[in-house]
């Protein structure tokens, strides 16, 4: 960090989001430039107003954060942006499904080491940061279990190097974390998908510190960063054909063969495969179906009334500490039930494995 009393100053003009208007301003440190956009005129011109006053009170300017000293203690002073996205869990955490959980904390573990105010010491593995958080930091109830050397230094080094929530506004450290969502671990580029669902996180948790006026409007908003097109055209060349699937579910069969009836592991394998194909039903659904749920006549069609799912997922991200987290249908009110015709065949196969 290097001090400086030369400091120069713009009129505010406006700024470059194009959904809302906004104000930057602009100021030069020595010869570093500094810029800061805000979305409120008001608080434009009383920023302004701060940084004038501390020239003029012959305070130095750091040239790194382009801040006088008082306004430095004070950015010093503010919440992290790894305990913001830590606040941000607590708030998220007790409605989302266990897989929905599992992937805000995949996305954090992505975006909170990029903002930091020191390069990754040595000795110190990026993947250890991200397993640190994943594993022991973000889950509330992970937190309070002991902790391995690697992952108690991980952790230490992001508490005392990530950066206040209000320099994470700043374009420059938004630009560097939608940059780092677009890649994988291994360095490639990341799918489609992907990006867009860890974007979705990073927004989300943005838009929670302009809540809690930690920021004073999203960054997201000025950037001209666009995210890749999510394909919702489905490649039939990848998609089982019904010879496939007949194969499929004659080959489960064998699984487990030394245990024998309809309750062994391969009859069972079959009946959960067949609903996915017959019925589209999710996993997690095909899981959940009971015999009540099913209507099977001995001849035609039948139908599948849909009330539960139960979705498989590591324990760590269930508030049970089992696999298997029982949950209403996805996208629709927690009693709400949907009723599936279902073709003959698939009538034959249940009636037989409810034998």
């Amino acid at each position: 960090m290097r001090s400086c009393y030369d400091v120069k100053f713009w009129a505010i003009r406006p700024g470059k989001a194009k959904t809302k208007r906004t104000y930057e301003i602009r100021w030069k440190v020595g010869h570093v430039p500094h810029s800061r956009t805000l979305g409120n005129k008001a608080q434009a011109d009383n920023f302004l107003s701060d940084l004038r006053q501390s020239a003029r009170a012959g305070e130095a300017f750091d040239t790194d954060s382009g801040l006088p000293a008082s306004m430095t203690m004070t950015a010093r002073q503010e919440r992290s942006w790894l305990q913001l996205c830590l606040a941000y869990v607590d708030m998220k955490w007790p409605s989302p499904a266990p897989k929905t959980r599992d992937s805000l904390t995949d996305a954090l573990a992505t975006v909170i080491p990029v903002v930091v105010s020191e390069p990754v010491p040595d000795g110190l593995e990026p993947g250890a940061i991200r397993d640190a958080l994943r594993h022991s930091a973000l889950a509330p109830g992970s937190r309070d279990l002991d902790r391995p050397p690697t992952v108690a230094a991980a952790l230490r080094w992001l508490e005392t190097t990530s950066l206040p929530v209000s320099e994470v506004g700043e374009p420059p450290h938004a630009r560097a974390i939608l940059d780092a969502i677009s890649v994988r671990q291994d360095g490639r580029a990341a799918s489609a998908t992907t990006i867009a669902r860890k974007r979705s996180v990073f927004a989300n948790v943005l838009r929670y510190a302009v809540e809690l006026e930690e920021l004073t409007a999203n960054p997201l908003d000025r950037l001209s960063w666009k995210p890749p097109k999510v394909s919702e055209t489905v490649d039939r060349r990848v998609v089982v054909n019904p010879r496939q699937a007949r194969e499929l579910l004659t080959a489960v069969t064998y699984v487990g063969q030394q245990c024998r009836g309809p309750h062994a592991r391969g009859q069972r394998l079959m009946a959960l495969y067949a609903c996915m194909y017959f019925a589209a039903l999710r996993p997690g659904e095909a899981v959940a179906l009971r015999r009540q749920d099913c209507y099977l006549p001995e001849t035609g069609w039948g139908h599948l009334t849909v009330e539960k799912s139960r979705p498989e997922v590591n324990r760590r991200w269930t508030d049970t500490a089992s696999a298997h987290e029982e949950r209403g249908l996805k996208h629709r009110p927690a009693t709400e039930t949907r009723r599936v015709p279902i073709p003959p065949e698939l009538v034959r196969i249940l009636r037989g494995h409810g034998r």
